[in-house]
């Protein structure tokens, strides 16, 4: 038997069927009598591999007719049961990763919009006015006012206010004063940009900028209108009035605070806004809602337009040298 385990491995032998082992039992049969001296060939292993060095250990200790008649599990590859518990591949931690491929990837995932925005101190509210829009309003301000009190903040706006397209009310009044009452606090210039809508509340948000700084697309829409109550259900009628007194209450507010931003009379502001008072550039410029209005090519005209020594040297005007 010991000679047995020195046999060289001639071929590889199949194990699929009941002839292959015969033709198996009868090499081994022949090359015990003939008493072959010549030792196994074992090819170099990798020293730091424990499956091959154990696998080859095995080999080495085992009879022929033992390592060539093992059980085979279908459910498992070979000779993995070697081990209680074999480990196939290195953890990811101990695999080295190359740096050729998809070098150029960056290291952490790339800001949001809003961040980018709030970058170049940018505020967008580009929704209605829920809390998670006035949260998220109000903490961007006063983190622009704490990064420099000095630089001015631009609001740009594109929201129905307080209510849906369709009028429904998705938020109270007083989101859209915790952000007008953010705004005057600030120390910053701010200047208001009206980009597609500003409705009901938002409608005073764009007034509520800095004197001169307040700009509107050329067709965007500005619309004043009441406050509207929420829906009251199965409220008891006493409930239903406190709320009806708390938007009449809402409403006095909005019509000071318009008046208050577009030099115009209370009465006029509450005349207007007893209906949808819709309003477009031009228009919100006469109401005083904004001071200019944005569209392209005004650089351009600007900046041929004559200065005003120039306008004076053409109307013949002559500035007197002084005493």
């Amino acid at each position: 038997m010991a000679t047995c385990l020195q046999l060289p491995m001639a071929t590889s032998i199949p194990s699929s069927s009941a002839s292959s082992s015969a033709i198996r039992r009868r090499f081994i049969a022949t090359n015990c009598l003939t008493g072959s001296k010549a030792r196994i060939p074992v090819p170099p292993l990798n020293p730091n591999d424990p499956f091959l060095s154990r696998l080859s250990s095995f080999a080495a200790n085992t009879p022929p007719e033992v390592l060539y008649n093992r059980p085979s599990d279908p459910d498992s590859p070979p000779y993995l049961d070697l081990f209680d518990s074999p480990t196939l591949m290195a953890t990811p931690a101990q695999v080295e990763r190359s740096t050729s491929y998809n070098e150029h990837r960056p290291r952490r995932p790339p800001p949001d919009l809003p961040s980018l925005l709030l970058h170049g101190r940018i505020v967008y509210i580009g929704m209605p006015l829920v809390p998670a829009v006035t949260e998220l309003v109000c903490a961007e301000l006063m983190y622009l006012q704490w990064m420099d009190p000095k630089e001015p903040i631009y609001i740009y706006i594109n929201s129905t206010g307080t209510t849906r397209d369709d009028g429904e009310t998705v938020g109270m009044e007083t989101e859209g004063f915790a952000i007008y009452d953010s705004m005057m606090q600030l120390k910053n210039e701010i200047h208001t940009v009206a980009v597609g809508a500003a409705i009901g509340q938002a409608c005073l948000l764009l007034a509520a900028g800095t004197k001169g700084r307040r700009f509107m697309m050329p067709h965007a829409k500005a619309m004043i209108q009441q406050p509207r109550v929420p829906s009251s259900g199965l409220m008891p009628a006493s409930d239903v009035l406190i709320r009806a007194k708390e938007v009449i209450t809402n409403r006095d507010t909005l019509v000071d605070l318009l008046a208050k931003h577009t030099g115009n009379e209370r009465e006029k502001v509450a005349t207007v806004m007893k209906r949808p008072f819709y309003m477009n550039c031009k228009k919100a410029k006469q109401f005083g809602v904004i001071d200019k209005i944005l569209w392209r090519g005004q650089e351009k005209i600007m900046a041929d337009a004559a200065a005003p020594e120039e306008w004076d040297k053409t109307a013949g005007i002559r500035v007197a040298d002084p005493f």
